[in-house]
């Protein structure tokens, strides 16, 4: 068996792993960094952990703070014009995956000719090409933007969030500290926990999932399901959140090298029409979306049981696949994830945009690695399902 892996060339993690962002710039022989980040990172002064080092190396780093959550091709053009009016050897991705992604897309469309759109790189198009390398310095445990070769921006004239993916969204470099994760609300420290955790467990049953990606896989839900509770309940518990920051960096590199399945499928649409945040809506539906294609893979998901360590190796594949449906449904309740209808989302509102959603979920793609690949028609039931959890 060939099996085909990308990985960012150098990977700096560990406590207080962000001091040495400068010293990872002139490793690779960059000088002149655009930062992207959102207006939080700066009026929080976080931006600063990042900006002092470059400052301390003889860099003048210069900020783009404009990003929004689930960013849109709009926020992309006005970074490529920033961009574009400078001379910048690489960008900086600081944050979370917002900003992580957008200086991937910017990356990606500075690359272009002058009228190129981000449309025009979504899914099955290859986004192989950047202008600069890119580095990023995640500042959550759940997206691990900071090792894929994916970004997700929304197209604004559809509201579509458009799944981008290629070598040129890959970062060059990630700095991975978890001392940046102590201040996170406990709701972000949920969804990006959970997010992190379906990127392991769909990348473990993916129709694309080779034996490299499973060790990441296994790995990351090993660190993550025994301290999700932990971050969420003592956010201070310093190994707690350096093993949920190491897990949402190995999920990532599984994802990154077997892609994700029906439940990222079904989240996009969600967060594009609803701006329910990523995780959040990954929560919402993980535990419908896993009981769906459970027989389907029935030993993938036993053994993810397993090796999450809720359920035991005397146990048989079927008591223990449906032991991780009802782990996932526990975790739920502890980290009091809401149901669409609890968030909020109008009921008619969800109802007569199912089509619609169900429809750009299959296009998207991730669907197709799902164990049990779903229709239309299913994708929409599952949406229905999931509306009052």
């Amino acid at each position: 068996m060939i099996v085909s892996l990308v990985a960012p060339r150098l990977m700096v993690m560990g406590g207080g792993a962000v001091a040495k962002l400068g010293e990872v710039l002139g490793q690779l022989g960059l000088a002149h960094p655009l930062v992207v980040t959102d207006p939080f990172m700066v009026s929080s002064g976080l931006l600063e952990r990042a900006l002092a080092p470059l400052r301390a190396a003889g860099m003048a780093p210069v900020v783009f703070s404009d990003t929004v959550p689930d960013p849109t091709d709009t926020v992309i053009a006005a970074g490529v014009e920033v961009f574009r009016a400078g001379r910048y050897d690489c960008l900086v991705g600081f944050g979370g995956g917002s900003p992580m992604d957008t200086a991937k897309a910017i990356a990606i469309l500075a690359a272009a000719p002058p009228l190129g759109k981000m449309r025009d790189f979504k899914v099955p198009a290859a986004a192989n090409v950047g202008a600069v390398p890119i580095i990023c310095v995640p500042t959550t445990a759940g997206t691990g933007s900071e090792a894929t070769r994916f970004t997700v921006i929304t197209d604004t004239e559809t509201d579509e969030k458009m799944l981008i993916a290629g070598l040129g969204a890959l970062p060059l470099a990630a700095v991975v500290d978890h001392e940046l994760t102590f201040g996170l609300p406990a709701r972000i420290t949920a969804d990006t926990g959970i997010d992190s955790l379906t990127h392991a467990l769909e990348a473990f049953v993916s129709a694309k999932a080779n034996p490299v990606s499973d060790e990441y896989a296994r790995a990351a839900m090993r660190l993550i399901a025994p301290n999700l509770r932990k971050v969420w309940a003592n956010p201070q518990d310093d190994a707690a959140r350096e093993a949920m920051m190491r897990g949402a960096t190995l999920a990532g590199l599984a994802f990154s090298n077997a892609s994700v399945a029906l439940v990222h499928g079904m989240s996009r649409p969600i967060g594009a029409h609803f701006h329910v945040p990523h995780g959040l809506s990954n929560a919402m539906l993980l535990p419908v979306v896993t009981e769906f294609g459970l027989e389907a893979a029935r030993g993938r998901y036993a053994e993810a049981a397993r090796v999450m360590g809720v359920a035991s190796v005397e146990e048989g594949d079927q008591a223990a696949a449906r032991r991780l449906v009802e782990e996932l449904r526990a975790l739920n309740r502890d980290l009091e994830v809401p149901s669409p209808a609890k968030w909020g989302i109008d009921a008619a509102k969800w109802e007569g945009l199912l089509p619609t959603m169900a429809r750009q979920a299959l296009a998207s793609g991730s669907p197709g690695n799902n164990p049990l690949v779903p229709d239309v028609a299913e994708i929409a039931a599952l949406y229905r399902q999931a509306y009052s959890g």
